[in-house]
Protein backbone atom coordinates (compact mmCIF):
# COMPACT_ATOMS: atom_id res chain seq x y z
CA UNK A 1 0.00 0.00 0.00
CA UNK A 2 1.33 3.53 -0.78
CA UNK A 3 2.46 5.40 2.31
CA UNK A 4 4.57 8.52 2.59
CA UNK A 5 8.06 7.76 3.86
CA UNK A 6 8.53 10.96 5.90
CA UNK A 7 9.92 10.23 9.33
CA UNK A 8 7.41 12.32 11.29
CA UNK A 9 4.00 11.56 9.74
CA UNK A 10 2.99 8.41 7.86
CA UNK A 11 0.12 9.03 5.45
CA UNK A 12 -1.81 6.60 3.28
CA UNK A 13 -2.68 7.78 -0.23
CA UNK A 14 -4.05 6.50 -3.55
CA UNK A 15 -3.36 7.69 -7.10
CA UNK A 16 -5.57 7.53 -10.21
CA UNK A 17 -4.91 8.47 -13.82
CA UNK A 18 -1.94 8.77 -16.16
CA UNK A 19 1.48 9.22 -14.59
CA UNK A 20 2.40 12.20 -16.77
CA UNK A 21 -0.86 14.15 -16.25
CA UNK A 22 -1.11 17.26 -14.05
CA UNK A 23 -1.85 16.30 -10.43
CA UNK A 24 -4.99 17.23 -8.49
CA UNK A 25 -4.98 16.45 -4.77
CA UNK A 26 -8.40 15.95 -3.16
CA UNK A 27 -8.46 16.75 0.58
CA UNK A 28 -11.23 15.38 2.80
CA UNK A 29 -13.13 17.20 5.53
CA UNK A 30 -13.02 16.74 9.29
CA UNK A 31 -13.20 13.13 10.41
CA UNK A 32 -13.65 11.95 6.81
CA UNK A 33 -11.44 9.36 5.17
CA UNK A 34 -10.35 9.37 1.55
CA UNK A 35 -13.55 7.43 0.82
CA UNK A 36 -15.35 10.79 0.81
CA UNK A 37 -14.01 11.20 -2.75
CA UNK A 38 -15.92 8.53 -4.65
CA UNK A 39 -14.06 6.74 -7.43
CA UNK A 40 -16.85 7.61 -9.90
CA UNK A 41 -16.22 11.30 -9.24
CA UNK A 42 -12.48 10.75 -9.54
CA UNK A 43 -13.02 9.03 -12.90
CA UNK A 44 -14.68 12.20 -14.20
CA UNK A 45 -11.50 14.08 -13.33
CA UNK A 46 -9.09 11.53 -14.77
CA UNK A 47 -11.18 11.35 -17.97
CA UNK A 48 -10.64 15.11 -18.15
CA UNK A 49 -6.87 14.69 -18.14
CA UNK A 50 -5.84 14.94 -14.49
CA UNK A 51 -3.89 12.57 -12.28
CA UNK A 52 -5.90 12.47 -9.05
CA UNK A 53 -4.55 11.81 -5.55
CA UNK A 54 -6.69 11.20 -2.49
CA UNK A 55 -5.31 10.50 0.99
CA UNK A 56 -6.35 9.81 4.56
CA UNK A 57 -5.75 12.91 6.65
CA UNK A 58 -3.76 12.36 9.83
CA UNK A 59 -5.96 10.80 12.52
CA UNK A 60 -8.22 9.11 9.96
CA UNK A 61 -8.28 5.79 8.10
CA UNK A 62 -4.88 4.19 7.54
CA UNK A 63 -2.83 7.31 8.32
CA UNK A 64 -0.91 8.12 11.50
CA UNK A 65 -2.73 8.64 14.76
CA UNK A 66 -1.72 11.35 17.20
CA UNK A 67 -3.04 9.88 20.43
CA UNK A 68 -5.14 7.18 21.98
CA UNK A 69 -8.87 6.77 22.75
CA UNK A 70 -8.84 9.42 25.49
CA UNK A 71 -6.69 12.03 23.73
CA UNK A 72 -8.71 14.86 22.23
CA UNK A 73 -5.80 17.14 21.25
CA UNK A 74 -2.97 15.90 19.08
CA UNK A 75 -0.89 19.04 19.58
CA UNK A 76 -0.74 19.86 15.87
CA UNK A 77 -1.97 22.85 13.90
CA UNK A 78 -3.86 23.52 10.69
CA UNK A 79 -0.47 24.42 9.16
CA UNK A 80 0.82 20.99 10.14
CA UNK A 81 -2.17 19.40 8.44
CA UNK A 82 -1.62 21.50 5.32
CA UNK A 83 1.95 20.24 5.40
CA UNK A 84 0.59 16.72 5.00
CA UNK A 85 -0.43 17.63 1.45
CA UNK A 86 3.21 18.48 0.82
CA UNK A 87 4.30 15.15 2.31
CA UNK A 88 2.15 13.35 -0.22
CA UNK A 89 3.41 15.51 -3.11
CA UNK A 90 7.02 15.05 -2.01
CA UNK A 91 6.54 11.29 -1.85
CA UNK A 92 5.24 11.37 -5.43
CA UNK A 93 8.02 13.69 -6.57
CA UNK A 94 5.50 16.35 -7.62
CA UNK A 95 6.72 19.94 -7.51
CA UNK A 96 3.29 21.62 -7.62
CA UNK A 97 -0.31 20.48 -7.90
CA UNK A 98 -3.90 21.56 -8.18
CA UNK A 99 -5.53 21.22 -4.75
CA UNK A 100 -9.23 20.91 -3.91
CA UNK A 101 -10.60 20.47 -0.41
CA UNK A 102 -13.99 20.10 1.20
CA UNK A 103 -14.79 21.80 4.55
CA UNK A 104 -11.70 21.23 6.74
CA UNK A 105 -9.91 20.07 3.61
CA UNK A 106 -10.62 23.47 2.09
CA UNK A 107 -9.10 25.12 5.16
CA UNK A 108 -5.97 22.99 4.71
CA UNK A 109 -5.85 24.01 1.05
CA UNK A 110 -6.08 27.68 2.04
CA UNK A 111 -3.17 27.35 4.47
CA UNK A 112 -1.10 25.58 1.83
CA UNK A 113 -1.72 28.36 -0.71
CA UNK A 114 -0.89 31.02 1.88
CA UNK A 115 2.25 29.40 3.30
CA UNK A 116 3.57 27.50 0.27
CA UNK A 117 2.20 29.30 -2.80
CA UNK A 118 4.84 27.84 -5.11
CA UNK A 119 3.43 24.34 -4.53
CA UNK A 120 -0.17 25.20 -5.52
CA UNK A 121 -1.26 25.45 -9.17
CA UNK A 122 -4.98 26.06 -8.55
CA UNK A 123 -7.51 25.85 -5.71
CA UNK A 124 -10.92 24.29 -5.29
CA UNK A 125 -12.51 25.50 -2.04
CA UNK A 126 -15.71 23.56 -1.40
CA UNK A 127 -18.07 24.21 1.54
CA UNK A 128 -15.33 25.83 3.59
CA UNK A 129 -14.58 28.96 5.63
CA UNK A 130 -11.66 31.41 5.98
CA UNK A 131 -11.87 31.83 9.77
CA UNK A 132 -13.94 31.31 12.89
CA UNK A 133 -16.37 34.20 12.64
CA UNK A 134 -19.85 33.45 14.05
CA UNK A 135 -21.04 34.74 10.68
CA UNK A 136 -19.67 31.56 9.12
CA UNK A 137 -19.93 28.88 11.81
CA UNK A 138 -23.44 27.50 12.28
CA UNK A 139 -22.72 24.31 14.23
CA UNK A 140 -21.96 25.98 17.57
CA UNK A 141 -19.05 25.35 19.90
CA UNK A 142 -19.29 21.52 19.85
CA UNK A 143 -18.23 21.10 23.53
CA UNK A 144 -18.65 17.32 23.21
CA UNK A 145 -15.50 17.23 21.08
CA UNK A 146 -13.45 18.33 24.09
CA UNK A 147 -14.31 15.04 25.83
CA UNK A 148 -13.30 11.48 24.89
CA UNK A 149 -16.00 10.23 22.52
CA UNK A 150 -18.44 7.46 23.34
CA UNK A 151 -17.50 4.49 21.18
CA UNK A 152 -20.20 2.65 19.26
CA UNK A 153 -20.41 -0.58 17.30
CA UNK A 154 -20.37 -0.87 13.53
CA UNK A 155 -24.08 -1.68 13.57
CA UNK A 156 -24.81 1.41 15.65
CA UNK A 157 -22.79 3.60 13.32
CA UNK A 158 -24.65 2.33 10.26
CA UNK A 159 -28.02 2.65 11.99
CA UNK A 160 -27.25 6.23 13.04
CA UNK A 161 -26.35 7.18 9.46
CA UNK A 162 -29.52 5.60 8.11
CA UNK A 163 -31.74 7.26 10.72
CA UNK A 164 -30.17 10.69 10.15
CA UNK A 165 -30.66 10.50 6.39
CA UNK A 166 -34.23 9.27 6.62
CA UNK A 167 -35.10 12.03 9.09
CA UNK A 168 -33.92 14.74 6.70
CA UNK A 169 -36.70 16.60 4.87
CA UNK A 170 -37.11 15.77 1.18
CA UNK A 171 -35.27 18.05 -1.21
CA UNK A 172 -34.09 18.46 -4.76
CA UNK A 173 -31.30 15.92 -4.44
CA UNK A 174 -31.38 12.17 -3.78
CA UNK A 175 -30.00 11.59 -0.24
CA UNK A 176 -28.16 8.49 -1.51
CA UNK A 177 -29.02 6.51 1.61
CA UNK A 178 -27.54 3.25 0.35
CA UNK A 179 -24.27 4.94 -0.64
CA UNK A 180 -23.88 6.62 2.76
CA UNK A 181 -24.70 3.42 4.63
CA UNK A 182 -22.11 1.48 2.64
CA UNK A 183 -19.53 4.25 3.10
CA UNK A 184 -20.16 4.33 6.86
CA UNK A 185 -19.54 0.61 7.12
CA UNK A 186 -16.41 0.73 4.99
CA UNK A 187 -15.01 3.66 6.95
CA UNK A 188 -15.66 1.83 10.23
CA UNK A 189 -13.84 -1.24 8.93
CA UNK A 190 -10.86 0.77 7.64
CA UNK A 191 -10.27 2.59 10.90
CA UNK A 192 -12.74 3.48 13.61
CA UNK A 193 -11.24 5.93 16.07
CA UNK A 194 -13.64 8.86 16.54
CA UNK A 195 -11.22 10.65 18.85
CA UNK A 196 -9.27 11.49 15.70
CA UNK A 197 -11.90 14.03 14.72
CA UNK A 198 -11.64 15.59 18.17
CA UNK A 199 -7.92 16.06 17.62
CA UNK A 200 -8.53 17.60 14.20
CA UNK A 201 -11.15 19.85 15.79
CA UNK A 202 -8.60 21.04 18.35
CA UNK A 203 -6.33 22.05 15.48
CA UNK A 204 -9.16 23.94 13.78
CA UNK A 205 -9.92 25.80 17.00
CA UNK A 206 -6.33 27.09 16.99
CA UNK A 207 -6.33 27.97 13.31
CA UNK A 208 -5.53 31.56 12.33
CA UNK A 209 -7.88 33.87 10.49
CA UNK A 210 -7.10 33.65 6.79
CA UNK A 211 -9.34 36.07 4.90
CA UNK A 212 -6.80 38.90 4.71
CA UNK A 213 -4.01 36.53 3.67
CA UNK A 214 -6.17 35.07 0.91
CA UNK A 215 -6.01 38.43 -0.87
CA UNK A 216 -2.42 37.56 -1.81
CA UNK A 217 -3.41 34.25 -3.44
CA UNK A 218 -3.04 34.59 -7.20
CA UNK A 219 -3.79 31.11 -8.58
CA UNK A 220 -7.03 30.26 -10.37
CA UNK A 221 -9.63 29.38 -7.74
CA UNK A 222 -13.07 27.78 -7.63
CA UNK A 223 -15.18 28.64 -4.56
CA UNK A 224 -18.31 26.54 -4.15
CA UNK A 225 -20.93 26.35 -1.41
CA UNK A 226 -24.48 25.20 -0.74
CA UNK A 227 -27.10 27.80 0.09
CA UNK A 228 -28.73 25.33 2.49
CA UNK A 229 -25.50 24.42 4.31
CA UNK A 230 -26.44 24.27 8.00
CA UNK A 231 -22.85 23.67 9.14
CA UNK A 232 -20.96 26.53 7.49
CA UNK A 233 -22.77 29.57 6.09
CA UNK A 234 -22.50 30.29 2.37
CA UNK A 235 -21.57 33.91 3.13
CA UNK A 236 -18.05 32.56 3.68
CA UNK A 237 -17.87 31.59 0.00
CA UNK A 238 -18.77 35.12 -1.04
CA UNK A 239 -16.08 36.57 1.23
CA UNK A 240 -13.44 34.11 -0.02
CA UNK A 241 -14.30 34.77 -3.66
CA UNK A 242 -14.08 38.51 -3.09
CA UNK A 243 -10.70 38.10 -1.39
CA UNK A 244 -9.03 35.95 -4.06
CA UNK A 245 -8.60 37.89 -7.31
CA UNK A 246 -10.51 36.35 -10.21
CA UNK A 247 -12.03 33.51 -8.20
CA UNK A 248 -15.06 31.73 -9.67
CA UNK A 249 -17.98 31.62 -7.22
CA UNK A 250 -20.76 29.04 -7.26
CA UNK A 251 -23.54 28.99 -4.65
CA UNK A 252 -25.97 26.13 -5.25
CA UNK A 253 -29.59 26.32 -4.15
CA UNK A 254 -30.87 23.35 -2.11
CA UNK A 255 -27.34 22.04 -1.51
CA UNK A 256 -26.32 21.38 2.09
CA UNK A 257 -22.85 20.85 3.51
CA UNK A 258 -22.17 17.69 1.54
CA UNK A 259 -21.90 17.61 -2.24
CA UNK A 260 -24.89 15.90 -3.90
CA UNK A 261 -24.05 13.13 -6.34
CA UNK A 262 -26.11 14.89 -8.99
CA UNK A 263 -23.62 17.77 -8.90
CA UNK A 264 -20.53 15.61 -9.39
CA UNK A 265 -20.39 16.23 -13.16
CA UNK A 266 -20.79 19.99 -12.72
CA UNK A 267 -18.14 20.17 -10.00
CA UNK A 268 -15.72 17.96 -11.91
CA UNK A 269 -16.17 20.20 -14.94
CA UNK A 270 -15.57 23.29 -12.80
CA UNK A 271 -12.40 21.83 -11.27
CA UNK A 272 -11.11 20.86 -14.72
CA UNK A 273 -11.90 24.36 -15.99
CA UNK A 274 -10.06 25.90 -13.02
CA UNK A 275 -7.04 23.68 -13.57
CA UNK A 276 -6.96 24.57 -17.27
CA UNK A 277 -7.24 28.27 -16.47
CA UNK A 278 -4.35 27.96 -14.01
CA UNK A 279 -2.15 26.17 -16.51
CA UNK A 280 -2.91 28.80 -19.15
CA UNK A 281 -1.86 31.50 -16.69
CA UNK A 282 1.42 29.69 -15.96
CA UNK A 283 2.20 29.45 -19.68
CA UNK A 284 1.34 33.09 -20.41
Amino acid sequence: MPYTDSADVRLYYEVFGEADAPVLVLVSGGGAQLLAWDERFIEMLTDGGLRVVRFDNRDTGFSARFGGPDDVDGGYSLSDMAGDILRVLDDLGVESAHVAGHSMGGMMAQMLAIEHPQRVRSLGLLSTIPGQSPRYVLHGERPELAEPPVRITREQAVAFTEAALQAAPPGRYDPQVAWHIAATGEAYDRGYFPEGFSRQWAALRRAPERLEDLKAVTVATLVLHGRDDDVLHWASAVDIAEAIPGAELQVHADMGHLIPHELWPDIATALLRTAARADEQREA
